[in-house]
């Protein structure tokens, strides 16, 4: 519960969403599984997680086939593949700095992948199969939504990344 609530906080004070839960002692060993829909892939991911958003970007919403994409974090250390690495499938758009889609290539349900820069590990939220307890804080890319997207609601809105992110590495 404690957990929650610092995330909303956050959320609320605009202070930076990239936190480091074990620096502020709220380290939480949050285990969450998830697959990919014929279940040849399976995965679990330990938190801490980053950060869980809305991307409202053309290309998430390309390659999720909806309004917009909703992705979680982890590093990398924090991700373990279970099963179906050799059912993984990869697209990198060329033109892009960093943005890519990992996919079953039976099923093409979304998978999660590293980051170019290996730093990285991004989770389609819908190919989770157990509660992350976290949940969005944010939408991203929002001055890019589609006009017949999901409203703000109450989440923070950025025209792309947010100025926290800069030193992450944030590129698409």
């Amino acid at each position: 519960m404690q957990v929650l609530l610092y995330l909303v906080a956050c959320a609320n004070n605009n202070l930076p969403i990239h936190v480091n839960l074990a620096e502020e002692n709220m380290s939480v060993a949050t285990i969450v599984h998830g697959s990919c829909l014929c279940g040849a892939i399976i995965y679990e991911a330990t938190g801490p997680f980053h950060v869980m958003v809305h991307c409202h970007c053309s290309r998430c919403r390309k390659s999720t086939g909806t309004g917009h994409a909703t992705n979680l974090t982890v590093a990398p250390s924090q991700f373990r593949l279970l099963k179906g690495e050799d059912s993984i499938s990869r697209f990198d758009l060329p033109r892009a700095q960093s943005f890519g889609k990992w996919f079953c290539h039976t099923c093409g349900c979304p998978v999660p992948r590293r980051t170019r820069d290996g730093t990285l590990i991004v989770i389609p939220a819908g190919s989770l199969d157990s509660d992350p307890l976290l949940s969005p804080t944010d939408h991203i890319f929002w001055d890019s939504r589609a006009s017949w997207g999901c409203s703000q609601g109450a989440l923070s809105v950025h025209g792309g990344y947010p100025e926290s992110w800069r030193k992450h590495g944030g590129n698409k």
